[in-house]
């Protein structure tokens, strides 16, 4: 029982965590729509949860041990940093901007529903994780 917890608790951290990103990378994209040369960036969301996963399940790369602050750590997985692309050109500006509003706002609003269908999965998961402990 505890294994088959920590292999659902471990999907749903991974997947708030990139949700949590993917909300950032989307405001910073609304927040810089009248900013010249911005370039829209979204995460590949599929990716970055696989990676994710594996790394939590011990498949991701090992981490070095490093004797001074300056040195640079290696072989560690790749973090949500590195699926974040830039986001395809629709319509092009004047300005260089690449932020289409529509396609943002609509990104954010459903990133927002996914986060909030993963709290309703984990908390029904307590609930009746709850009930069965309990026998009401």
């Amino acid at each position: 029982m505890k294994t088959l917890l920590d292999n659902q608790m471990r999907f749903h951290q991974a997947a708030f965590k990139l949700q949590a990103y993917r909300q950032e990378l989307l405001a910073s994209n609304i927040a810089n729509a009248d900013t010249p040369h911005f370039k829209a960036r979204d995460i590949d969301f599929k990716g970055a949860l696989q990676n994710a996963i594996s790394e939590a399940k011990g498949g991701g790369g090992v981490g070095l041990d490093t004797t001074h602050q300056a040195h640079i750590a290696g072989g560690a997985a790749a973090g949500a940093e590195n699926f974040a692309m830039y986001r395809t050109e629709f319509q092009s500006a004047v300005d260089g901007n690449t932020v289409n509003m529509d396609i943002e706002r609509a990104a954010f609003a459903e990133n927002a529903l996914r986060y909030e269908a993963s709290v309703t999965f984990i908390s029904g998961m307590f609930r009746s994780m709850n009930t069965a402990l309990t026998g009401q």
